[in-house]
């Protein structure tokens, strides 16, 4: 499989800043993905080709500008009428801000954890 964009939404364009034009026809994997992700966000597409879909796969893809964006994807098999698999759609959601609160919410805790400790001590 190839894995060629074959559709880019409006929301696609507004999260990542790449048109439509930018992106119809390359490689998502080779393109728009941090090398150190390649693998883990190939391996799901491959499996979406062979029926097996992934729910809630988190990865980083980067902006037209350069910023980090964290996306939580689902992706599953895209069927011609015969049943046979012609590719994958992709649903994916910013979830940048939410991790961000969980990093947030994590230091917080380690800092209280450590206070309570000392207080202990």
């Amino acid at each position: 499989a190839l894995g060629l964009v074959n559709e880019w939404n409006n929301k696609s364009v507004e999260i990542t800043g790449y048109s439509k034009e930018e992106v119809m026809g390359k490689s998502l994997v080779d393109q728009y993905i941090s090398e150190d992700f390649r693998e883990s966000v190939k391996s799901v597409f491959d499996d979406a080709l062979d029926g097996k879909g992934t729910a809630n796969f988190e990865f980083p893809i980067f902006t037209v500008d350069q910023r980090r964006i964290e996306i939580l994807l689902n992706a599953t098999t895209r069927c011609n009428v015969k049943g046979e698999a012609i590719g994958v759609l992709g649903v994916g959601q910013d979830i940048t801000e939410r991790k961000m609160v969980e990093i947030e919410k994590a230091t917080v805790a380690q800092e209280l954890q450590a206070f309570i400790d000392t207080a202990n001590a």
